[in-house]
């Protein structure tokens, strides 16, 4: 599967290590990368400080810059390589999950208009799934000044978001990572299993939690 897919996506709750695995991955194999850019969100350090004030602002700006993003990909040469850290389909996830029903149908009306006709299907989704009290010590591990007050009843219920999201998701082969077990971002021996199951992968969608 690795091998064929040239449009990767490593998704994932906050804390899970997307990013960083798909900066890895990318390296590997190799392959340009893309994605978001939450320090260039204005109003994500406001919103972990008062939800409910700069929920909206917050989400309607990832929205912004998610759609540049992927429309900077449809833009390219469709044969070239490239893992991203985000797919759009998660987006309104986080609006359902912050906004009020008024709020949230703003919202909806600005997503359906701005989404793409036929927006690109992954090859590959690469989940990482971890609990709340793991994503809490690797987000107050890495110490962002943005993420200072998030709560570890916030981060329960992204990962409870996540968790219905990806076992409804069917637009692409999904391979579900265990991050309690597997550590491919800091340690080499889980990134190369975790390339070989990926090279190896067959089913439309599988679990990978074997540690060595």
């Amino acid at each position: 599967m690795l091998d064929k897919a040239r449009y990767i996506v490593v998704e994932g709750p906050i804390g899970a290590g997307k990013s960083s695995l798909a900066r890895r991955l990318a390296e590997r194999l190799p392959a340009e990368t893309l994605f978001e850019r939450p320090e260039a969100n204005p109003f994500l350090g406001r919103f972990y400080q008062a939800m409910d004030r700069w929920a909206l602002a917050t989400q309607l700006s990832f929205l912004f810059q998610r759609i540049d993003r992927l429309s900077e990909y449809m833009a390219g040469d469709p044969a070239r390589r490239v893992v991203s850290d985000f797919i759009l389909e998660k987006d309104p996830l986080f609006a359902a999950l912050n906004l009020p029903a008024d709020e949230l149908a703003i919202y909806q009306r600005i997503f359906d208009a701005m989404m793409p006709p036929t927006p690109p299907r992954p090859d590959l989704v690469i989940y990482l799934q971890a609990r709340p009290d793991t994503l809490m010590e690797r987000i107050r591990r890495r110490g962002l000044d943005a993420e200072r007050r998030i709560g570890e009843a916030y981060v329960q219920r992204v990962a409870e978001r996540f968790t219905q999201f990806f076992y409804q998701y069917d637009a692409s082969p999904l391979f579900i990572v265990d991050a309690e077990v597997l550590n491919p971002v800091d340690h080499d021996d889980d990134f190369e299993l975790l390339l070989e199951r990926l090279r190896t992968m067959r089913s439309y969608r599988e679990f990978f939690a074997y540690a060595g």
